[in-house]
């Protein structure tokens, strides 16, 4: 999934499959105007003159994390657990947080360092480090 964010705001949020999918063109940084399959859309206007492209983990690595999650916290396998929950939203406390990061990175073949792990509080936080650690292997 690629996002387009203008500061900290969310502005537009599409899926990437194909790698010519991409952010085809920034006039000025006040508008992006977006191209996915041949299909073009409505320039964004932004309100600031920042923006930013990020990428965020696959479906199948947020499941696997979701998993992961439940597991943990001893959660039933029909709780609700997205990409957005939050680990103190789901009754974690620190240690939880610590138990479920070696769980990831036992289940991932990673090492995730203190600082990092620091910065994780949501399932898809966890997600997108999983998948930029994979990547730098």
């Amino acid at each position: 999934m690629a996002s387009v964010t203008g500061s900290s705001t969310l502005i537009a949020s599409l899926s990437v499959h194909k790698p010519n999918q991409a952010l085809t063109r920034a006039a000025n940084f006040n508008a992006v105007s977006l191209a996915v399959s041949g299909k073009s859309f409505p320039s964004l206007r932004l309100k600031s003159p920042r923006f930013r492209v990020s990428c965020a983990a696959t479906p199948e690595t947020v499941e696997k994390v979701c998993s992961i999650v439940r597991k943990q916290l001893a959660l039933p396998d029909d709780s609700a657990v997205t990409g957005e929950s939050k680990f103190a939203s789901l009754g974690a406390d620190s240690l939880d947080t610590v138990e479920i990061v070696m769980g990831l990175e036992e289940e991932f073949g990673i090492s995730v360092e203190e600082e990092s792990a620091q910065t994780i509080t949501t399932v898809q936080d966890a997600a997108d480090l999983i998948e930029k650690l994979i990547e730098k292997k």
